[in-house]
């Protein structure tokens, strides 16, 4: 009976042994999981800061784009004006003439300023895809990095109840190699 008796008590030990080793793992494994998504989680707080400040960007040449294309709306209804005066001014006079060499050499100054804001436009416009597309970009790594936290939360908490269920095997085990004893 006391040889059955040390065998149980060998066998408890060693199950106690093992309970200890696999939870050792289990609590480990949650430590690792946990650091992972404290560390994903500060990345996707980095990606947000930036995906913002790309927003911002973007809206402020967005802004700048539309005021260059009113200056530009501007500029060309004022081009259409200098050519109707240029126009009607060919049946004048000598004086007439003078004055139609002035509007001529406003109207290249405008056309100068109109083909410097149409570059300028077109390099904004450059530059707003730009910003859309590193907009789009950030957009989807935000959205990477918060299915990856999901998955993380996921892992945790099934490890949790994985963690409670062992908890629970060990004392029930516990308890009938305590009741068997006796």
């Amino acid at each position: 009976m006391k040889k059955v008796l040390l065998e149980m008590e060998d066998q408890k030990n060693s199950y106690e042994q093992k309970a200890k080793e696999s939870l050792q793992k289990v609590l480990e494994e949650k430590m690792s999981a946990e650091q992972q998504l404290q560390s994903t989680q500060r990345s996707l707080a980095l990606a947000e800061q930036k995906c913002e400040e790309w927003r911002s960007q973007y809206e402020a040449l967005k802004e700048d784009w539309q005021t260059l294309g009113s200056q530009h709306r501007e500029l060309e209804s004022q081009l259409h004006v200098l050519q109707s005066k240029l126009q009607g001014a060919d049946s004048r006079d000598l004086q007439m003439n003078q004055a139609l060499q002035l509007l001529e050499n406003e109207h290249q100054e405008l056309q100068a300023q109109i083909e410097r804001l149409q570059g300028d436009r077109d390099l904004c416009g450059t530059d707003t895809q730009h910003l859309q597309d590193q907009l789009k970009r950030s957009e989807e790594e935000r959205l990477a990095l918060v299915s990856k936290v999901q998955q993380l939360q996921g892992l945790l908490q099934s490890q949790s109840v994985q963690l409670q269920e062992q908890e629970k095997l060990l004392t029930k085990k516990g308890q009938q190699i305590y009741f068997h004893k006796f």
